[in-house]
C-alpha cells in the first residue's frame, strides 16, 4: 500500500480522536465550570449517540483494526454508557467483504499453486467477512481419510494489506494513549499505554493463523471427552501464516433463536451448556476462547437418533484467534468469586478483588463488605426477569445507601482481566437471549460447591479457616485494647475516614472555586470598565489576569484526589 494512503490513514485517526476529545472538553469540562452543568446533562445521551455513530461509520469505512476498536467498545457495558455500547453493536456483523480477486491472490500465494490445483471447488461468496479475515466455503482435491473424514472445509484468508494497516492503526492508538494518561481520573485507574500494548499483543496473534490452528488442537484437547462441545479441525497441508484451512462446522447460529427451538433443541439447556463450557474453560483449563460473539458460536444438530450417552445436538465453537490464558494467582481469585458468589459471602468476594489486584489502597474495605451484601440481599438467586421487577425506589435507596463508595470506584482493571471481562460481557448477553429466564445463581451455586470440595475435599476446610479467623481476632483483642489506650492516654487518637477526609477534600475545593470566582469577576469588571474610559494598558493588563484566573478555576482540581 503506497506511503500517502497509510498517512493519509492515520490522519483521519488522529482528527476523529481529537475532535472527539475537545467535544468531551467543551461540553463536560468547561460547560460544567461556568454553571451549564443542567445543559451538558440534557444534551450527553444525543452527543454519545452521536460520537459512537460518527466513530462506526468511520470504522466501517476504513476497515482494519478500527472495527476491532468499536467491537471491543462495543463489548464494554461495565464502563461505558449504552448510547455508546448500542450504537456499535452493530459493527460485530457490518463489515463489508473484499474482492474475491484479492483474496484469491493470497490464497495462491500462500499455497504456492492455483486454486483450482488445492481445491475441488472455491466459492467466490463469502461465508463471513470479519475485519481482519475472510471465510469461504471449498472443497478439498484429495479425497478423505482415517486421518481427514471430510472434504468439505472453510478457508480464512487475511485482507490485503492487514499488518500494514494494523501497525499504522496502532501507531495512532499509541499516540491517542499518551493524550490520555495526561487526563488525572484516567491515569489513576489504569496505565493506558499498557492496555494498547495487550490490545496490540492479542491483534498480532489473532493475524497468525499457525497460532490460532494451535489454539484450535489445543483447545479441541481439553473438551475431547466432552458430547456437548466439538471444534474444527485443522487442515495443515492448507494452512499457513495468512490462510487458515478447518473442517466446515457452520450450522445455526447461537442468536438463531427460531432455528434452534424449529430443530427441537431446548434454548435453557443451550446456555446452561454454553455457560458450563466457559466456567470449565476458565476455573479448570486456564484456557478460554476469548471471542465468544455469535458469528463464532453454533449449535450443531445430530444426524440420527440421540442417546443417553450421545445428546442430539452440540455447542460448536470457531474463531481462535483471540484465546485468554488464566495463570495460577488469576485462576486462584476468580475461584474466589465464584465461591464468594456462590455462598452469598461478601467478606470473600472482596479478599478475591485483593488477591486479583482489584482494589485501590484508599478502598474502603469494611464498606465495601456491606454494600456487597446488600447487593447479594437485592439481587441474588434473581434470574433476569426477576431483576427487570426490582422496583425503582429499591435502586435509588441501594444507590443513594452507597453513592460515595460508587462516586469514588475504588477498583482498577488488572491487564490480564481485559480479556476476560470483554468475555464475560458478551456471554452474560448471550445466554439472557437463549433464556430469559436464565438464572445465573443456580448454575454457579453447585459450581462453587465444586470449587470448594477440590479446596478441601469438604466444607470443613471452609469452616476450620473462619474459625481460624476468629480465634486470631480474639487472641489479638488485649494488645489491640492496650494500643488503644495508650494513645488515648498520649492525646494521639485520631479518626481515619476515607468518606469524611473526601467530603472536606470537595468542601475546601468549592471554597476555593468560589474565592476564585469572585477575584475573576472582579478583575474582568474592571479591566472593561478601564478599557472602556481609555485606559487600555491597565485595563488590559487585568483583562489578562481575569483570563488566568478563569483557568485556574477550570484546571485547579485537576490534580485533586478523584470524589
Amino acid at each position: 500500500m503506497a506511503a500517502s494512503r497509510l498517512r493519509a490513514r492515520y490522519w483521519r485517526i488522529m482528527f476523529f480522536f481529537t475532535g472527539a476529545a475537545a467535544d468531551f472538553i467543551f461540553w463536560e469540562l468547561f460547560l460544567p465550570r461556568v454553571g451549564l452543568r443542567s445543559l451538558t446533562r440534557r444534551t450527553r445521551s444525543s452527543r454519545l449517540k452521536h460520537i459512537a455513530a460518527d466513530f462506526r461509520a468511520l470504522a466501517i469505512r476504513m476497515g482494519g483494526l478500527m472495527i476491532k476498536v468499536g467491537q471491543f467498545l462495543s463489548s464494554r457495558l461495565d464502563v461505558l454508557p449504552p448510547e455508546i455500547t448500542q450504537e456499535l453493536a452493530g459493527l460485530q456483523d457490518e463489515v463489508p467483504p473484499e474482492k474475491f480477486e484479492d483474496i484469491r491472490r493470497i490464497v495462491e500465494t500462500e499455497l504456492n499453486a492455483p486454486l483450482s490445483v488445492k481445491f475441488d471447488s472455491f466459492d467466490e461468496q463469502p461465508l463471513a467477512a470479519a475485519s481482519l479475515g475472510q471465510v469461504h466455503r471449498a472443497r478439498l482435491c484429495a479425497a478423505p481419510d482415517e486421518a481427514r473424514p471430510f472434504c468439505d472445509v472453510v478457508i480464512k484468508a487475511q485482507r490485503p494489506d492487514i499488518d500494514q494497516l494494523i501497525e499504522v492503526d496502532l501507531t495512532a492508538l499509541r499516540q491517542i494513549g499518551r493524550w490520555l494518561e495526561r487526563y488525572p481520573p484516567i491515569h489513576r485507574r489504569a496505565d493506558v499505554r499498557a492496555l494498547i500494548e495487550e490490545f496490540a499483543d492479542t491483534v498480532h496473534e489473532e493475524v497468525d493463523y499457525l497460532a490460532e490452528g494451535r489454539n484450535a488442537e489445543i483447545f479441541s484437547g481439553y473438551f475431547k471427552d466432552d458430547p456437548f462441545v466439538h471444534v474444527p479441525r485443522v487442515v495443515w497441508s492448507h494452512t499457513t501464516r495468512r490462510v487458515l484451512a478447518l473442517e466446515d462446522v457452520y450450522a445455526i447460529k447461537i442468536t438463531d433463536y427460531a432455528a434452534i427451538t424449529a430443530a427441537g433443541i431446548d434454548r435453557a439447556e443451550v446456555a446452561r451448556v454454553l455457560l458450563d463450557a466457559y466456567l470449565k474453560q476458565i476455573f479448570e483449563h486456564g484456557f478460554f476462547h476469548a471471542d465468544p460473539h455469535p458469528g463464532n458460536l453454533f449449535v450443531t444438530p445430530r444426524l440420527g437418533p440421540a442417546g443417553r450417552e450421545t445428546p442430539g445436538w452440540r455447542l460448536t465453537f470457531v474463531d481462535f484467534g483471540m484465546v485468554g490464558r488464566v495463570p495460577e494467582n488469576l485462576r486462584a481469585g476468580l475461584r474466589e468469586i465464584a465461591v464468594g458468589l456462590g455462598t452469598r459471602d461478601a467478606a470473600r468476594m472482596v479478599r478475591s478483588f485483593q488477591t486479583l489486584d482489584m482494589l485501590l489502597p484508599d478502598a474502603d474495605l469494611k464498606e465495601l463488605e456491606r454494600m456487597g451484601a446488600q447487593i447479594f440481599d437485592l439481587f441474588w438467586g434473581k434470574s433476569m426477569t426477576d431483576l427487570r421487577q426490582i422496583r425503582h425506589e429499591d435502586m435509588l435507596r441501594f444507590a443513594d445507601r452507597f453513592r460515595d463508595v460508587m462516586y469514588n470506584m475504588p477498583f482498577q482493571l488488572p491487564h490480564n482481566l481485559l480479556l476476560l471481562g470483554r468475555m464475560v460481557a458478551i456471554l452474560s448477553g448471550m445466554c439472557t437471549g437463549l433464556d430469559p429466564d436464565f438464572n445465573l445463581w443456580n448454575q454457579l451455586a453447585p459450581y462453587a460447591g465444586k470449587l470448594m470440595e477440590e479446596e478441601g475435599g469438604s466444607n470443613w476446610r471452609v469452616v476450620l479457616d473462619t474459625l481460624g479467623e476468629i480465634v486470631k481476632t480474639l487472641a489479638a483483642l488485649p494488645s489491640q485494647a492496650g494500643r488503644v489506650l495508650d494513645t488515648v492516654e498520649r492525646g494521639e487518637l485520631s479518626v481515619r475516614s476515607p468518606q469524611l477526609a473526601r467530603r472536606i477534600s470537595r468542601l475546601e475545593h468549592a471554597i476555593n472555586r468560589l474565592t476564585g470566582g469572585l477575584v475573576f469577576a472582579a478583575l474582568l469588571l474592571g479591566g472593561v470598565l478601564l478599557v472602556d474610559t481609555g485606559r487600555i494598558p491597565l485595563g488590559g493588563a487585568l483583562l489578562v489576569a481575569s483570563l488566568a484566573t478563569l483557568l485556574w478555576i477550570l484546571f485547579s482540581g485537576r490534580n485533586r484526589p478523584a470524589d
